[in-house]
């Protein structure tokens, strides 16, 4: 059927034309243009009335026990400077559509806010006056978040403005719901230059700034702005200055409290049943096309449900893919004889991620030479374990995972230089094989903690309430000429995370099988299992 145009659809075109972007306007205005947008005084007053408020529910999160403590911390590291810590903004995925939002891992930390509640807020650390009588008690910095008010029904922005408008995103947590969530100061995200720059200054008894400086690049400008306002111009000790507040934000996060504790289980649990409902589609997807991406599938639906999202981008890697360490492409095919490494973790909603690696036989099965490999791998994952003790260090784990594959290597004849040989820092050969690290900090990032401080992280002693992973293996690359054509082309990796406790290590993804006949039952359980 043909459309009818009417005299007032020409009318309301050419009003729109009048209030369409110019040719010398910015770009990211003239997104506009894809919609007629209705702008009349009449349309205004009918969209602000009628509606029945949706207040959102709003009671104290979680967290909120815990973040009192964590930022009394970072106050008494940099104490008389004010701290400016940003959630961040959306990322642009193409033109007007964004990723889904995660806050900044600093932000999400010290206000305990996860998910996607306070895109573009900001945490700052307020100095106290040294003569007050909070400081005189030991508190060094009040806590203000600095929050977009609720754009709700009974503003224009409510239909217009598609970041915060609720029409278009739904009722959302504004000041008063933040600061019930959180327990902190909540304020008008207008108000935060001007509450940035008082008493900035470089002399004596003056107020300094720091900031969190990669997460949001508007919120550093006007950092910037009020230091070179203010006596603070020089970019390298600005950069210096900021850099040591990320710095200490990650080695804080190095030792979990009981609430972090509690999330990375749940996310690990998540996981698990991410695994199952993966392992029950793979009998039906082997020799399918892009079936890798079919099992990844599977996994994604679990985070979704039962969490915000996955922790990272989910490895699914099957034969000659296995060896590649960060395939994410997941676009082969599982082919039924193969090993399938699959690296996976379940983000839960206060952002907190598991990071599980298992690798099996895609037929149920291992062969005698995947039995021999995958024992390899395990017996370095526990040879890691156990020198994970408190007061070991990273490196000791490393090298304990490392000696066990160098001699397997050696005794494969594979690697063709005596062991002690290889394991030295001269000759390193068996890394060929095992080119990654097999261990690292976990938590709010899948890769936690990574701006600390060699020293802090590597060379620190494993303390109790530290989480990490063991994540030997072996990668045998399908165009690698050294090996003999049976092991080419074949990807083993065990990945398990580890809680430090004071008696020593614990597996907190025990409950995820790993041992040669406990994979193969589990194969066979889900296999035979009912679509969850």
């Amino acid at each position: 059927m043909d459309s009818v145009i009417t005299e007032a659809d020409k009318a309301y075109e050419v009003e729109e034309r009048k209030n369409a972007p110019g040719p010398d306007q910015p770009m990211a205005d003239r997104v506009n243009n894809r919609s007629l947008r209705p702008n009349s005084e009449t349309f205004r007053q009918f969209m602000t009335t009628g509606w029945d408020n949706a207040e959102p529910a709003v009671e104290p999160l979680e967290s909120s026990k815990y973040i009192g403590k964590r930022l009394e911390a970072l106050g008494k590291r940099f104490p008389g400077e004010r701290i400016v810590i940003p959630a961040g903004q959306p990322k642009v995925r193409n033109n007007d559509c964004d990723y889904a939002f995660r806050p900044d891992t600093a932000f999400a930390y010290y206000t305990g806010l996860g998910c996607d509640y306070e895109a573009g807020a900001v945490l700052v650390l307020n100095p106290l006056d040294p003569n007050s009588a909070e400081a005189k008690a030991g508190k060094t910095h009040t806590p203000e978040l600095f929050v977009a008010p609720r754009a709700d029904n009974s503003t224009a922005d409510y239909y217009r403005d598609t970041h915060y408008g609720e029409y278009w995103v739904g009722p959302r947590a504004g000041l008063r719901e933040l600061k019930a969530m959180t327990g902190i100061e909540t304020h008008d995200i207008a108000t935060l230059e001007d509450a940035i720059s008082k008493d900035v200054g470089a002399e004596a008894g003056a107020v300094q700034l720091r900031v969190v400086r990669t997460t949001d690049p508007s919120i550093t400008q006007m950092v910037e702005r009020v230091r070179e306002a203010n006596g603070f111009g020089d970019p390298d000790a600005n950069t210096k200055a900021d850099e040591a507040l990320a710095e200490f934000g990650s080695e804080q996060r190095m030792v979990k409290d009981q609430y972090e504790i509690g999330e990375i289980r749940k996310a690990v649990e998540a996981t698990k049943h991410g695994f199952d409902r993966m392992l029950t589609h793979l009998p039906r997807v082997i020799g399918r096309p892009r079936s890798e991406r079919m099992l990844e599938g599977a996994f994604n639906s679990v985070a979704r449900e039962e969490g915000n999202a996955v922790g990272y981008d989910t490895i699914i890697a099957s034969g000659k893919h296995a060896p590649i360490l960060h395939w994410m492409r997941n676009t082969g095919v599982v082919g039924d004889g193969e090993l399938l490494l699959v690296d996976a973790g379940v983000e839960v909603d206060s952002l907190y991620t598991a990071d599980i690696t298992r690798t099996f036989p895609v037929n149920g099965k291992f062969t005698p030479l995947q039995r021999k490999l995958y024992q390899a791998v395990l017996d370095s994952q526990q040879a890691g374990f156990e020198a994970a003790q408190p007061g070991a260090t990273y490196s000791d784990i490393h090298h304990a995972c490392m000696r066990v594959i160098a001699e397997r290597l050696h005794e494969w004849g594979i690697l063709k230089v005596p062991v002690e040989e290889s394991l030295s820092p001269q000759g390193q050969q068996h890394r060929r094989w095992l080119a990654c690290g097999v261990a690292h900090h976990l938590g709010l990032d899948v890769h936690d903690c990574a701006q600390a401080r060699y020293e802090s992280y590597q060379g620190a002693k494993i303390t109790p309430g530290m989480i990490f992973t063991i994540e030997p293996g072996l990668y045998f690359a399908a165009n690698d000429l050294l090996l003999p054509p049976e092991l080419r082309g074949i990807g083993i990796r065990i990945e398990d995370d580890v809680l430090m406790t004071e008696h020593g290590p614990e597996w907190i993804s025990a409950g995820i099988p790993k041992q040669i006949d406990e994979v193969e039952a589990w194969l066979a359980e889900r296999a035979a299992a009912r679509e969850d």
